[in-house]
């Protein structure tokens, strides 16, 4: 058993965008409850979270639209995303942009359900006999869609290797909509591309990033108030880490980030632009004072500066945080006081299961871009304080050429003053705002089983969550009702079969129990279905082909009410590896 317990002192404005918690959980800190999710081309980062069941993912209209994701109630802004253990700082409209992160050069992203976040991890290099490794990549689909992807890996020495990577999205994005007419102003030109340093160390290792991302695209607005503006982004950000174990007791890890954002929007109105900076700096000291007991001490440092036409605002933060198997303590320097405890707890009750629990006090105030990002920010939001609780079981049990596995998880969140996004009275302008107290209570349950015999593979899944997240504010015209968007009922279903290098999949995902404020949202169910081969070529080269038939039903929903998702499409992709 595992079990610990601490509790801290948080001070400060600034620990919207440092959250040391996360960063001691991702140190080697026991989490008690993630979910891995493997990455595929023919899905963007938006479709590939859409089929975790505990997370809500926000589409403004496929192609061009806004792409974020919030975690069991908790909202958008709440949910941090991380790229390689380091936090992403890029916004859109002050909300983070699923859609500026190409999954090309990824290979799984984790869901940490205690920390709220969703961390993607870089694939790191993988070479047969050879010192030089690559993939080249196209894939095209409807809506006038083409996407080229490219990667080299250079082993430069038995400890260092380099890769680098190009991608393009490029889509007009004009589907068709239930009625009459397309969707207008919905398409993108999108560029991206980076470079990955890796080392290995004598009991450590380290890894620099660089990653560029530039794109143009429309801002279809919603069917009710069209658009015509534009939007350009360019997107920069340098990073690295560094972890060394440098005896039997200490360990030490460092890591650093430097981003420039700068998005431009041409509207009719009249054409503005914005310049983000971001700098960061993060320490953590492990030090295992038993086999049993392992102290973390973290250290981040951060500073903000946003410019707009009319507009100059900076801030900096600190965050100083002390983690025993889970507990935190933490300190920033600032304006409010609070205590911050948390626990985590692993059971094994017999062989093969689990009892997995964890609670957490999850104080978060608003960040830079909710309060002073131009035409967005609300100087008048107050912190969001969450108490976080999940009690699960899990099971697992190999048997034979089976594998089975199964996971239960209760959890109760209890939220006041959460933020969120919401039209204002013109709908094209989005204001964060307190909604006062939120309770979201439900339940994730998981079902899985695994096939494999010589050539042969084969698996199965269902997933099924089921949550309330109400508002529970008094006085409030929706009192009692569920948080915009959060649905009621969700269904994920997969099915995949393979024999000698063929693969054939299915996914099926049901919604329902969703409104907003307007009202009740229909429910909206989708099939998807993939094929693909994989030939040999000799001397360790491999073509891979890959088709997807999306929303087979032609089921035509909105994720938003008035940003419509396509109905019936597809994606075919051509890959070379050697």
């Amino acid at each position: 058993m595992l079990l610990s317990l601490l509790a801290g002192l948080l001070l400060a404005p600034a620990a919207d965008t440092l959250q040391a918690v996360t960063v001691v959980a991702d140190r080697g800190v026991v989490v008690s409850r993630t979910d891995t999710v493997s990455l595929s081309p023919l899905y963007d980062a938006a479709g590939t979270l859409m089929q975790v069941p505990g997370l809500y993912v926000g589409d403004y209209g496929f192609g061009a639209g806004l792409k974020s994701v919030s975690l069991r109630g908790l909202g958008s802004a709440h949910t941090a995303i991380y790229v390689d253990g380091i936090r992403v700082g890029n916004v859109q409209s002050g909300q983070n942009d699923l859609g500026m992160l190409g999954i090309e050069n990824f290979d799984a992203a984790v869901v940490d359900y205690a920390q709220n976040s969703v961390s993607f991890l870089t694939a790191r290099p993988v070479f047969g006999t050879r010192p030089v490794a690559g993939r080249v990549r196209l894939g095209a689909g409807s809506f006038g869609t083409w996407q080229p992807y490219g990667r080299l890996d250079f082993r430069l020495s038995d400890r260092v290797s380099l890769s680098a990577n190009l991608a393009g999205n490029y889509s007009k994005g004009d589907f068709p909509l239930e009625e009459e007419g397309r969707r207008e102003n919905n398409d993108i030109k999108q560029l991206r591309g980076g470079l990955d340093l890796f080392g290995v160390l004598p009991r450590g290792d380290w890894h620099a990033k660089v990653y560029y991302n530039q794109a143009d695209r429309g801002t279809p607005g919603s069917l009710s108030w069209p658009s015509t503006d534009t939007q350009s982004d360019r997107n920069f950000f340098m990073q690295g880490s560094f972890r060394k174990q440098l005896s039997d007791r200490y360990q030490l890890r460092i890591s650093a980030k430097g981003s420039y954002d700068d998005m431009g929007y041409q509207s009719e109105w009249g054409d503005s632009d914005y310049y983000q900076t971001e700098f960061q700096l993060n320490t953590a000291h492990e030090f295992r004072l038993q086999p049993w007991w392992t102290l973390t001490l973290a250290a981040d440092l951060q500073w903000d500066g946003l410019k707009g036409n009319v507009y100059d605002e900076s801030r900096t933060g600190t965050v100083v945080a002390l983690a025993s198997y889970g507990g935190t303590f933490e300190k920033n320097g600032g304006d409010w006081n609070v205590v911050s405890p948390s626990a985590d707890i692993r059971l094994k009750l017999i062989e093969g299961l689990d009892l997995v629990a964890f609670g957490r006090r999850a104080y978060r105030v608003p960040t830079f871009n909710e309060l002073y990002y131009p035409g967005y920010g609300n100087k008048d939001l107050k912190p969001e304080d969450a108490w976080l609780t999940d009690l699960g079981l899990d099971w697992r049990k190999s048997l034979g050429d089976w594998t089975l596995q199964a996971r239960a998880d209760g959890f109760y969140n209890d939220l006041k003053n959460k933020i969120i996004s919401a039209p204002s009275e013109n709908p094209t302008v989005w204001l964060p705002y307190n909604v006062g107290k939120v309770q979201a209570w439900g339940a994730d349950l998981l079902a899985e089983a695994t096939w494999s015999r010589e050539d042969w593979k084969a698996g199965a899944s269902a997933r099924y969550g089921w949550q309330k997240a109400l508002d529970k504010t008094p006085d409030s015209f929706t009192y009692d009702e569920q948080i915009p968007y959060v649905a009621r009922h969700t269904l994920v279903l997969t099915g995949e079969t393979g024999y000698k290098g063929w693969a054939l999949s299915a996914l099926f995902q049901l919604r329902d129990g969703r409104r907003d404020g307007s009202g009740t949202l229909p429910a909206w169910r989708t099939l998807d279905l993939s094929a693909g081969k994989e030939f040999s070529l000799g001397g360790g080269m491999q073509l891979a082909l890959k088709a997807i038939a999306r929303n087979l039903l032609d089921c035509r929903y909105d994720i938003i009410r008035d940003y419509p998702m396509p109905g019936r499409n597809f994606l075919v992709a051509a890959e070379f590896r050697f």
